[in-house]
């Protein structure tokens, strides 16, 4: 048994190692095939490579031959254009070159019988300078003038000539330009006078307090005038109790004081306790109530007048002018009445009436405090309105409702007209003699500093001013022209309601006697 394992075991041992070697023999013969294979593969695709890249470059080698033969056509056929090109821009600046030749000999020809013609004009011009000098001479001759002589005689019939046209059409442009303005002027104005009325109330410096009997007149004063002195020294009013019946007269210039005081007197009559302590407590009650009653009226101003959100404090200005008057006129009355005016003005012509209703409204407000502060009611009036923001269009209507600023919108002009409307129309207004008089000297001053004047008369309350000419001196043409010139003076150097016409009149009388 152990033999036959032992014999087993060396059997294997021998069979192992030959096993072994036989199966590296038959490895190493599959591996030998495949590398041949292999090399024989790499053989048939590098054979196969190399003819496809001497294929491939024959294409190339094919291909830009063809580029070049192309490329090669192409330059030659643009070469011979370019030179075609050329030759024919050689054949065309031939041709300008000669057309230039020809051109500049017709030019030459031509300036040649320029400067011929140019010799023959020179000659020419001698020749008739010569003649005209001839003429000269004869005609010095002849007429007896030298020839600054003659040149004065022509222009000054020509300066006539022109004078009496230019005459002739300035008045026939200001005829139908008045007229046409005239009409239209007269309608705006009488339609919006039409439509607009309002009250007047005359300038007065005194009120009159009734009484119940004359037997008040010693309470009035008191006991040694302690009364009387009191209300006086109260309200700034002078009482005057003289021998009118039943009645006191209170004067002072300043309305609002008077007003005061006469409220204040006549709560004391009716009360009956007149002492001072008592006439203090009315004045106060009367001051307040006048407060109450400026700022009702300034109100009730605005309403009217249906101008809105006023500021307070200028409706307070507006209700203080109802006790300002100004030539007999009451300064809110005329206010209000501007503001009609103004807002009837402003819808024929189209423009902002509630706007210019404002401006005519507020247009004297520095009446309410010309009589406490410095400066004119224009300037005063323009610095309130400044101060309460106003808009700009109204502070220059302010301004220059009375010519002393320019205005800068048709509003101002238009409460500018009516503020005349409103002043100068009759009943409005009542001048004093001295002014009236003043006014109708100044104009015949006025006409009579032109010269060629004979007479002038103002006539008609100042409206018209009569010039009589001296007709040796002053022609019809030169009456136009004359009237012109005084009508302009009139304006720069007068101040007055309206207008005022200026009538010439030139007349020539011959005298004979039949003996």
């Amino acid at each position: 048994m152990v033999i036959a394992i032992v014999s087993v075991i060396v059997a294997l041992a021998i069979a192992i190692p030959v096993t072994a070697n036989i199966a590296t023999n038959i490895h190493d013969q599959k591996i030998k095939r495949i590398i041949g294979d292999a090399d024989e593969k790499a053989k048939e695709i590098t054979e196969k490579a190399e003819k496809a890249a001497e294929e491939l470059k024959r294409e190339k080698l094919l291909e830009v031959k063809e580029e070049s033969i192309r490329q090669k056509n192409e330059i030659e056929k643009e070469t011979k254009e370019r030179r075609s090109e050329l030759q024919r821009m050689e054949r065309r600046t031939q041709q300008k070159e000669e057309a230039v030749d020809r051109k500049t000999d017709a030019l030459e020809k031509r300036e040649a019988n320029c400067n011929a013609r140019e010799e023959e004009l020179n000659r020419q011009r001698d020749k008739i300078a010569k003649l005209n000098d001839e003429r000269i001479q004869e005609l010095e001759r002849i007429s007896g003038l030298t020839t600054e002589q003659a040149k004065e005689y022509l222009l000054k019939i020509v300066e006539d000539e022109v004078k009496h046209e230019t005459a002739v059409k300035i008045k026939e442009y200001e005829a139908r330009a008045k007229e046409e303005s005239d009409k239209k002027a007269k309608e705006l104005i009488v339609n919006a006078i039409q439509r607009c009325a309002a009250d007047h109330v005359a300038e007065t410096t005194i009120s009159v307090v009734q009484l119940p009997s004359d037997d008040m007149k010693g309470r009035i004063i008191g006991r040694e005038g302690r009364n009387i002195r009191t209300l006086e020294t109260m309200t700034g009013v002078d009482l005057i109790i003289d021998d009118t019946p039943e009645a006191v007269i209170l004067s002072g210039f300043d309305p609002v004081r008077r007003e005061i005081a006469r409220i204040a007197l006549e709560k004391l009559i009716i009360d009956g306790r007149i002492h001072p302590a008592r006439i203090e407590e009315m004045v106060e009650k009367a001051k307040k109530e006048v407060e109450s009653e400026i700022k009702e009226e300034g109100e009730a101003a605005a309403l009217e007048a249906g101008v809105p959100n006023i500021h307070p404090e200028l409706i307070k200005l507006l209700g203080r002018m109802k006790f300002r008057t100004s030539y007999g006129q009451n300064a809110l009355k005329h206010s209000i009445e501007v503001a009609e005016l103004s807002g009837l003005l402003a819808s024929e012509i189209g423009l902002d009436v509630r706007l210019a209703k404002r401006a005519g409204l507020l247009h004297d407000i520095g009446k309410a405090v010309d009589h406490e502060m410095e400066g004119s009611h224009i300037q005063l009036g323009a610095d309130i309105c400044k101060k309460y923001k106003e808009s700009p269009i109204v502070i220059n209507a302010v301004e220059s409702h009375h010519g002393d600023v320019e205005p800068t919108s048709l509003i101002a002009c238009i409460v500018q007209a009516a503020d005349t409307i409103s002043a100068a129309r009759p009943g409005a207004r009542r001048e004093t003699l001295d002014t009236y008089t003043n006014r109708l000297k100044q104009l015949e001053d006025i006409t009579q500093s032109f010269e060629g004047v004979d007479k002038s008369f103002a006539i008609q309350a100042g409206r018209e001013v009569r010039v009589m000419v001296v007709p040796d001196q002053i022609s019809d043409a030169d009456m136009v022209l004359m009237a012109r010139d005084i009508a302009k003076k009139i304006e720069e150097e007068m101040e007055y309601p309206g207008q005022i016409k200026v009538n010439m009149i030139r007349e020539s009388r011959v005298t004979e006697f039949a003996k």
